[in-house]
C-alpha cells in the first residue's frame, strides 16, 4: 500500500481537512510561488492542457482542484463559455473570485467549494473535465477519479496535469535535491507555513506517475489513457476518455 502523505503529520484531521486548511494558509502566495518553483514552465504546460480541451469543442468544462482559478480563467480567455470550477479551499477560490471578477468572466465561470470524492453534480454533466495539480492531494485517488468519471459525459475527455519525479541520471538525483531542501526554503518566503511546502514536494515524489497512474485510470474505466511527460519528466500530461 502506498505511503499516505498528509501536510501535518502530528494533525489527527483527514488529508482533505488538512488540505484545505494548508491551501488556506497559502492562497495568497501561492500564484507567485508557482511561477519561481517551476521557473516559469507550469505555464508552457498548462497551454498544452488548454490547446487538447478546447480540441473537443466542449459545451459544459469542469475544473476539479481550480485553486485560484488559473486553468478556469484561460479556459474562458480562449472562448469556453460554461466553466464550472470546485475546489477544497475557500481561500484559494477567494482569490479565484476575485481574479474572474477583474477580468469580468462571472458569466462564463462559476466556481464553488467542492469534494472530488463527492462531486456535487448528476452522472454525465461535463464535456471534458481537467484537474492541474490536484489530483496528488486526493485522500483516496481511486475514488476521486471514480467520481470525475461518473460525472463525465460518454466520449468526454479527462485530462490531468501533474508533477512527476525525472527518472534519469543526473537530473533525478538534481530533482530530489531540489524538492526536499530548496523547495521548502523558497517557499518560506511566501508562507509562514514550511510544512505546506514540505508536504508540495513530498506528495509529487510518492505520487504513482507515469505508467502506475494510467493503471489506475484503467482500473476506474478510462478508455484511450495516454501520458505525456514534460520537461525532462518532471510534469506529466495524462488523458483519458469515457
Amino acid at each position: 500500500m502506498a505511503k499516505k502523505i498528509t501536510p501535518y503529520h502530528d494533525s489527527k484531521l483527514t488529508k482533505k481537512q488538512q488540505v484545505s486548511d494548508m491551501f488556506d494558509e497559502i492562497s495568497g502566495g501561492y500564484d507567485n510561488l508557482n511561477r519561481v518553483i517551476s521557473l516559469g514552465m507550469d505555464q508552457s504546460w498548462r497551454r498544452k492542457v488548454i490547446a487538447r480541451i478546447i480540441s473537443t469543442q466542449p459545451d459544459k468544462v469542469l475544473d476539479v482542484a481550480t485553486g485560484t482559478g488559473d486553468l478556469a480563467i484561460s479556459l474562458a480567455e480562449h472562448g469556453l463559455t460554461n466553466i464550472i470550477g470546485v475546489d477544497l479551499s475557500q481561500g484559494m477560490l477567494s482569490i479565484a473570485e476575485k481574479k474572474i471578477k477583474e477580468k469580468k468572466l462571472e458569466d462564463k465561470i462559476a466556481v464553488q467549494v467542492g469534494d472530488s470524492e463527492d462531486l456535487p453534480f448528476e452522472d454525465s454533466s461535463f464535456d471534458a473535465i481537467c484537474v492541474a495539480f490536484g489530483v496528488r492531494n486526493f485522500e483516496n485517488l481511486k475514488k476521486g477519479l471514480a467520481e470525475i468519471y461518473r460525472v463525465l459525459k460518454p466520449g468526454g475527455l479527462f485530462i490531468v496535469l501533474e508533477t512527476a519525479v525525472p527518472q534519469k541520471f543526473p537530473l533525478k538525483q538534481g530533482y530530489a535535491i531540489y524538492t526536499k531542501f530548496i523547495l521548502p526554503t523558497i517557499g518560506k518566503l511566501f508562507s509562514k507555513d514550511r510544512r505546506a511546502y514540505s508536504y508540495l514536494s513530498e506528495s509529487a515524489s510518492h505520487f504513482p506517475c507515469g505508467a502506475a497512474f494510467n493503471k489506475i485510470l484503467k482500473e476506474v474505466g478510462f478508455t484511450g489513457v495516454k501520458d505525456k511527460p514534460q520537461t525532462m519528466g518532471v510534469a506529466s500530461i495524462y488523458e483519458g476518455s469515457k
